[in-house]
């Protein structure tokens, strides 16, 4: 069983999440969504547990669990100020991006973030791409951790369910791509077309960018195709969120069609 310490180390810091491979959630929703073969620890406070028994009643055996904390302890560990009372510490399920590559289908439907800093807009895009039908989510190492706190519960259990990938940089992952004959749509202010005008019927991966600057130079250059979202008034941009959900379910609208 791993202790308060350790499980504080989890929620404060990355390294330690890496290196062990784990990581925390929090709250009733996650706690029930967590896939129990991946589930290593559960901790309650003791009020939560007492109004909670169908709950508690839900933990294997075989899960350690601490169910009688006190709520001013459980408050050191938490993230929120407000704790619900329940914490699920989860085994990270991290295949092979190769072995994923060469699982996927003819025409496969990526998202691709490039150097995404907040975590409240990685999880609602995670969330959003489940929705949407996307098949993995990808991120540069500029990005945010996807297994931050806040990012899991901007995702509201997606984290479970979406595959997802850090990778090193844009470039080299969409020559991958492109040796598979998927094509690139980056979401660009430049962009020459706009996304109503694009197809996405063949294997496609959608580009998003860093919310204060966009998509990099260099990526915007090795994208197949730059497309814009048109706007009105003196809006020049959308927020990254909101930008990545209307052009996942552009893609879903097309091939729904189909």
């Amino acid at each position: 069983m791993l202790s308060i310490k350790e499980i504080k180390l989890l929620v404060k810091n990355k390294k330690a999440r890496d290196s062990q491979g784990l990581f925390v959630t929090e709250g009733r929703k996650l706690f029930l969504e967590a896939p129990w073969d991946r589930v290593v620890q559960v901790l309650m406070t003791k009020d939560f547990a007492s109004q909670h028994p169908d709950l508690v009643s839900q933990i294997p055996a075989d899960v350690p669990s601490l169910i009688d904390m006190e709520r001013s302890r459980f408050i050191e560990v938490a993230d929120t100020k407000t704790p619900q009372g329940v914490l699920t510490i989860v085994r990270k399920e991290e295949p092979s991006l190769e072995t994923y590559l060469a699982s996927c289908g003819a025409a496969p439907f990526f998202l691709l973030l490039e150097n995404l800093q907040d975590p409240g807009n990685a999880g609602t895009i995670l969330r959003t791409a489940e929705a949407a039908g996307v098949d993995a989510v990808f991120l540069t190492e500029g990005s945010v951790d996807i297994y931050a706190p806040k990012t899991i519960r901007a995702t509201m259990g997606s984290i479970y369910r979406v595959p997802h990938f850090h990778v090193p940089d844009s470039l080299s992952f969409l020559k991958k791509m492109s040796t598979m004959g998927v094509t690139s749509f980056a979401a660009h202010l430049r962009g020459d077309r706009a996304y109503t005008d694009c197809l996405f019927d063949g294997g496609t991966c959608l580009i998003i960018g860093n919310e204060g600057n966009g998509i990099t130079d260099a990526t915007a250059e090795c994208a197949d195709v730059l497309m814009k979202i048109p706007m009105s008034g003196k809006v020049e941009s959308l927020n990254a969120a909101m930008a990545a959900g209307i052009l996942m379910y552009e893609v879903r609208r097309q091939r729904n069609e189909k």
